[in-house]
């Protein structure tokens, strides 16, 4: 187990408590605006509040971990010898990334056939990229760490792919005062999720010891925030300004 100082202990300890917290209430936040849009989008709104849930319930097992892997006593923190559980951000990962692209595609609102082969075809890119991460996310030497995580880009890239061309017509038949929020999303979701091999790819930095270990869980914690609970906002105003469109073109609602 890595040494890791007491700064570098707090800041983990205090980016999973932020990050708890956090996720708890965008899912509260997220749940109770589903009145506020339209009945067609709601599903979206429904399930960015699942994820952010699932995140918060992970967070908080993640947080519980770190606690019981180290004791920090009169300025020194010292291994209990409890191992730290990784193993809950890949299991979180690979429930929510799928939803994040699904939430984004049912926001749209696309025709049943396009929802359901793009929602299948993303969704299960998604969940590949995430397994194919982890043996090199476990992995105790650099070399089998590069080999997954490269093959872990193959499904990413397919991803970005996807986002920027595969939607890029469907977004222009966007109402036009919701297309650029859907285009910030797609931009947010890709940039966010970019940010998550720069962090895999941290020992390759030349960083050792604690600094490795803080890089990783505060820059996974940073990118998590901004994917689940960053996009949920953004699925959120979306949902409004395309309501506000129906409604103006005569597609009232029903709060």
């Amino acid at each position: 187990m890595d040494t890791v100082t007491p700064f570098q202990y707090e800041l983990i300890y205090n980016a999973f408590s932020f990050a708890f917290a956090a996720m708890a209430a965008a899912t509260i936040f997220l749940w109770l605006s589903r009145s506020q849009v339209a009945s067609a989008y709601r599903t979206a709104l429904t399930i960015s509040g699942v994820v952010t849930a699932i995140a918060a319930y992970h967070y908080f097992r993640i947080f519980e971990s770190w606690h019981d892997a180290y004791t920090f006593k009169d300025g020194v923190v010292t291994a209990t010898g409890i191992a730290f559980n990784d193993a809950y951000r890949y299991v979180d990962w690979l429930l929510t990334v799928p939803l994040l692209l699904i939430e984004l595609i049912l926001v749209m609102r696309l025709s049943r056939a396009e929802t359901t082969s793009k929602s299948v075809t993303l969704g299960l890119a998604a969940a590949l990229m995430i397994v194919l991460g982890y043996p090199g996310e476990i992995a105790t030497d650099l070399a089998t760490r590069a080999l997954w995580g490269s093959l872990s880009m193959v499904p990413f890239l397919y991803i970005v792919f996807q986002l920027f061309v595969g939607l890029g017509k469907s977004i222009k038949e966007q109402p036009a005062a919701a297309q650029g929020l859907i285009r910030t999303a797609r931009l947010v979701t890709v940039a966010s999720w970019g940010f998550y091999p720069i962090v895999f790819f941290a020992p390759f930095m030349g960083l050792t010891g604690g600094a490795v270990e803080t890089t990783i869980q505060v820059g996974y914690t940073i990118a998590d925030l901004v994917a689940k609970a960053g996009i949920g906002i953004l699925i959120f105003l979306i949902a409004v300004r395309k309501s506000e469109s129906d409604t103006d073109g005569g597609k009232a609602y029903a709060a």
